[in-house]
């Protein structure tokens, strides 16, 4: 067998039907879309409609809640900070707070601030200031010596709401 012998196999590749051609090729006049109406057109589409029967998004059950008052923190484990301070990424000495972690590349994320998690062991003496800490969290920080503030954590749109508002009373 040679190159120039290839061909694909019996029925592999089907010409496409050539509709509106008249009436004998069974396809012709409305070639197929039935009388008027806007299917019979060009460029619809009409997305989800089963002819009238219940679509099939409307017949499956809503599932779930998305609390939109709900708090983003970056949650941190204390295992995960000993074992930054060992690699000597982060300093113990001083307060850790959230911009320490996330130059440490501990916290992604968490808009409302960080939440000290109590996973792992810590054995240094550090000072956390943080928006949130876990009750085993807390003592496993206070029994190495150390101590847990709780701040409050403005997000950077309600500093731009209220800075605005603060504005519109000035003038």
């Amino acid at each position: 067998m040679n190159l120039n012998e290839l061909r694909d196999n019996k029925g592999a590749r089907k010409s496409r039907v050539r509709v509106g051609r008249g009436i004998g090729s069974g396809l012709g006049k409305t070639a197929g879309r039935g009388q008027k109406g806007q299917t019979s057109r060009s460029g619809v589409s009409i997305f989800g409609f089963e002819g009238g029967q219940m679509p099939l998004h409307m017949r499956l059950p809503k599932r779930g809640f998305n609390n939109i008052f709900a708090k983003d923190y970056a949650e941190v484990n204390l295992g995960a900070v000993q074992k930054v301070i060992d690699a000597g990424k982060l300093s113990a000495d001083g307060t850790i707070d959230q911009a320490a972690l996330q130059a440490a590349g501990l916290a992604r994320g968490g808009k409302d601030g960080v939440r000290l998690l109590g996973k792992g062991a810590i054995t240094t003496a550090l000072t956390f200031r943080v928006a949130g800490a876990s009750a085993g969290a807390r003592q496993a920080v206070e029994a190495a010596g150390g101590s847990v503030e709780l701040i409050e954590v403005v997000p950077a749109s309600e500093k731009a709401a209220a800075k605005k508002g603060s504005a519109k009373k000035k003038g």
